[in-house]
């Protein structure tokens, strides 16, 4: 069984810091490798290279985390109720 808290902030926190390395990756590679436009179709109201732009990147990033833990966590502990008994 998952701890919805748990699940949510790490992978809250782990695209945070995905979304950090994809715009370092922005900065250091040449234009035909940015992954701007993929960041500007997902996230929404994100603008590359803009301060605003990198804080609401980053606070977005981990809200889709942070939902993606609540929705799997309930999912997983239902599935996990139901089968693991089958199992014994």
């Amino acid at each position: 069984m998952l701890n919805w808290k748990i699940v949510s902030w790490s992978l809250g926190l782990t695209l945070a810091f995905s979304f950090v390395i994809c715009v370092i990756w922005g900065l250091l590679m040449p234009d035909p490798v940015h992954m701007h436009q993929f960041l500007e179709l997902v996230l929404p109201a994100f603008k590359w290279l803009t301060w605003w732009g990198f804080l609401l990147g980053l606070i977005e990033s981990f809200l889709w985390g942070f939902y993606l833990g609540i929705v799997f966590v309930p999912i997983h502990n239902w599935l996990h109720r139901r089968w693991a008994g089958a199992e014994a």
